[in-house]
């Protein structure tokens, strides 16, 4: 199972979720979004996913933590124990043996970051 995972800024847009998410490698092949739990009722997220036709997954905080990531970000290392919460997500989401097949990418605007992950599903 291939999945995105997307760390944003509360107020982001769907273009810099779109832009980010591209930049990671786009949307095909993509059986779900992925991110932490306490924004997936974001609005610019359930409008990309409802534009790409995908489930949103909302990981909690705390399995984030626990997951290492190939980018380290120092400020959402500080508040979420883990450098991206997109690698994070998109691991936890993709399931059993996930690996990230694109690293976190980064809107222009800098309010989205976009990575992607292939696991099992499980």
């Amino acid at each position: 199972m291939k999945v995105a995972g997307l760390g944003f800024r509360r107020d982001v847009t769907i273009a810099s979720l779109r832009e980010a998410l591209l930049a990671a490698g786009g949307f095909e092949g993509l059986a779900a979004v992925a991110t932490v739990s306490d924004k997936a009722d974001a609005p610019a997220l359930k409008l990309l996913a409802q534009e790409l036709d995908l489930p949103i997954k909302g990981i909690p905080a705390e399995i984030l933590t626990d997951i290492v990531t190939a980018t380290q970000s120092e400020v959402i290392k500080a508040r979420f124990g883990t450098g991206s919460i997109a690698e994070a997500a998109a691991i936890a989401a993709a399931g059993c043996g996930a690996r990230l097949i694109a690293v976190r990418a980064v809107s222009q605007d800098r309010m989205a970051t976009a990575a992607i992950a292939e696991g099992d599903g499980e």
